[in-house]
């Protein structure tokens, strides 16, 4: 019987199924809720708004070649990240990104073990040296070369 062949298409359809899965799970869900409670709140949409306009006068001070004023805007933006961090919505966004980008990382390396053990298997290699068919018959002692 002869193995069925996937074109692209097919594989990113697929691709596309999974992705819509993700975007369905708590993770995600709790992302969304976590990114609208900071989009709610006045005080963090303030800070964020202090901090770019801090991030701009830092660039245009740079470019000027102004160090005194760079390091003082930079200690300031260094403050306003912390004051950011520390607010509990914040740190509830930043939770549920890490896990959103672990379940991604899973699933990409759900795929590439997938992939590479599938090689091997078909090829009638060593799953333990990791090694495909080929080169398990060519390295064999006694092999012709």
């Amino acid at each position: 019987m002869a193995t069925k062949l996937y074109t692209r298409d097919e594989i990113v359809e697929k691709a596309k199924e999974i992705a819509h899965m993700i975007a369905q799970t708590e993770e995600v869900e709790f992302f969304k809720k976590a990114e609208a409670q900071i989009n709610e709140n006045q005080f963090v949409r303030e800070k964020i708004a202090s901090l770019r306009s801090l991030q701009k006068q830092a660039v245009n001070f740079q470019h000027l070649g102004k160090e005194k004023a760079l390091k003082l805007v930079e200690k300031k933006i260094e403050e306003i990240e912390k004051e950011i961090d520390e607010i509990p919505v914040v740190q509830q966004f930043k939770q549920s990104q890490l896990e959103v980008n672990e379940l991604l990382q899973l699933v990409s390396n759900a795929i590439a073990t997938t992939v590479t053990n599938d090689i091997i298997e078909s090829t009638g290699g060593n799953l333990l040296t990791g090694e495909t068919g080929s080169k398990v018959k060519n390295s064999s002692p006694g092999s012709c070369s």
